[in-house]
């Protein structure tokens, strides 16, 4: 089966299929930008091939035999097939489907809210979301490229560092009207703290000088979206990262109790295999994405460096 495919003259079938087209040797020679002889020499060797003749030749004419007018058919649809083929791979690289992992609060709260304005510079790319993953494993999952936070050392990923973080706490302005200033550290303690597993207290309090010993029994949020839900509805004040709650804070929805932030360790990366940065559409959504990134300025405030 695979000998046979080897053998099958494909462009000596698509100058069958123009010659039985045009039936005319040199309407078909002009079509492919080749010779009239050359033409001629592939369709004697398909003739040859097959074992009969596809065409009656006369002075001023060429007629399909037979066997011709029953091939040409076959030869067309398996034409037409190989060319939408190619054309949509052509298309998949240029545009098509980007698949993305991304997770589900940076998608949120920051991503989505920007993603119209690559639409309508980029319409032929249709961009898919997937959940974020604990790990990048490509070969198993059917992502092109992945946002991530991290520390950015994948082995055989390539990463580019996108955002960095800051970490400081948000409360509603409902709460601190209530519960009045946090003019220091210690001013916490009037506060009930939200935690999360994600963004915990004890190492943000460490780091700005604070009680790292205070027992609260309070249950863990599971994630950020479920933190900072908890803190819109008043229920205590939590730390947040910046990417996470900058359009809420802009919006009034949240407030700083205090100016101070601390930059982190880690930071968002786009994340792929090396051969995926070279696709088209992986190229046009990482300048836009880059591009979005420069313009989004770091927290104003007191910046505490990542110890």
């Amino acid at each position: 089966m695979a000998r046979d495919l080897e053998r099958l003259p494909l462009n000596a079938l698509k100058v069958f299929e123009a010659v039985a087209s045009h039936l005319s040797f040199t309407a078909a020679a002009n079509e492919l930008g080749v010779t009239t002889a050359a033409v001629s020499a592939q369709v004697k060797s398909l003739e040859g091939e097959i074992g009969v003749a596809l065409f009656r030749r006369h002075t001023r004419a060429v007629a399909l035999t037979q066997e011709g007018a029953e091939l040409l058919p076959g030869v067309r649809r398996g034409l037409d097939e190989l060319r939408r083929a190619v054309d949509r791979i052509r298309r998949e690289r240029v545009g098509g489907l980007l698949n993305l992992s991304v997770p589900n609060e940076f998608l949120q709260r920051w991503l989505l809210p920007r993603m119209s304005e690559f639409t309508r510079r980029h319409p032929e790319v249709e961009v898919r979301f997937g959940p974020g993953r604990p790990t990048l494993d490509f070969s198993r999952d059917d992502f092109h490229v992945a946002i991530v936070y991290g520390s950015g050392n994948w082995p055989g990923i390539r990463t580019e560092r996108l955002l960095d973080e800051w970490v400081f706490p948000v409360g509603s302005p409902a709460l601190l009207d209530r519960l009045g200033p946090i003019d220091t550290v210690a001013d916490f303690a009037r506060y009930p703290l939200i935690h999360s597993q994600s963004e915990p207290w004890a190492d943000w309090l460490r780091r700005a000088g604070g009680d790292t010993t205070r027992a609260d029994h309070a249950p863990e949020a599971e994630d950020a979206a479920t933190t900072l839900a908890a803190v819109e509805q008043g229920k205590g004040v939590a730390l947040a990262r910046w990417s996470l709650v900058a359009s809420d804070l802009a919006a009034g929805r949240l407030a700083r109790p205090m100016p101070l932030a601390v930059h982190q360790h880690h930071a968002w990366f786009l994340a792929a295999p090396p051969d995926a940065f070279a696709l088209p559409k992986v190229v046009r959504f990482r300048a836009w994405l880059s591009e979005c990134c420069r313009e989004f300025a770091p927290p104003t405030g007191e910046m505490l460096p990542a110890d």
